[in-house]
């Protein structure tokens, strides 16, 4: 409890909050199962992202993070609207499918389909972490560049330890990047 309140649903209604803002963008993509009363089974949030965000993600990592702060440093490193000379990318915050719907595509399917919203609404670039071997897979094969990785066991805190040890085959995180 901070100031009389409970921290982790303050976070998770800035979260919800934030998640919300990207649907009312119409930049975000669902897949349901229709055989099943419409059930969601996957989903991708994207939404705009404009230069001044990076500095905005990295005022609120300490707030939320390492796992925000390890992000955020490296958004800062990558750069993307200095690297490219744009002014906003769509990009690709979250993709999810139901455990029992992998391995069919349907992430594939999902991610095409978001970038030809954001290639829709003008946007020049697609841009997403991929904190997993699978995901960045998934996007190298969409046609995305790994412009910036990281390995795990190169982040270390102020004690040199390791702060993220994934199992393999999750060494990394790639910043890909996709040209719509």
């Amino acid at each position: 409890m901070i100031s009389g309140k409970n921290m982790q649903t303050h976070f998770e209604q800035e979260q919800d909050a934030y998640h919300l803002s990207m649907v009312e963008q119409n930049t975000c993509v669902v897949a349901v199962d229709e055989g099943e009363s419409n059930k969601i089974v996957g989903v991708v949030l994207a939404g705009a992202q404009v230069p001044s965000d990076l500095e905005n993600h990295r005022l609120m990592a300490d707030k939320y993070g390492k796992f925000y702060k390890f992000m955020s440093e490296i958004e800062m490193e990558v750069n993307i609207f200095k690297r490219h000379g744009v002014s906003r990318v769509l990009y690709s915050h979250i993709t999810a499918v139901e455990r029992s719907m992998r391995g069919r595509g349907l992430g594939t399917r999902l991610t095409t389909a978001a970038m030809e919203v954001g290639r829709t609404m003008g946007f020049p670039l697609f841009v997403a972490y991929c904190t997993s071997f699978y995901s960045a897979r998934q996007k190298q094969a969409l046609g995305m560049k790994c412009i910036h990785a990281v390995a795990y066991a190169d982040y270390k805190n102020e004690r040199g330890e390791v702060v993220f040890e994934p199992p393999a085959p999750h060494t990394h995180v790639r910043y890909m990047m996709g040209i719509l």
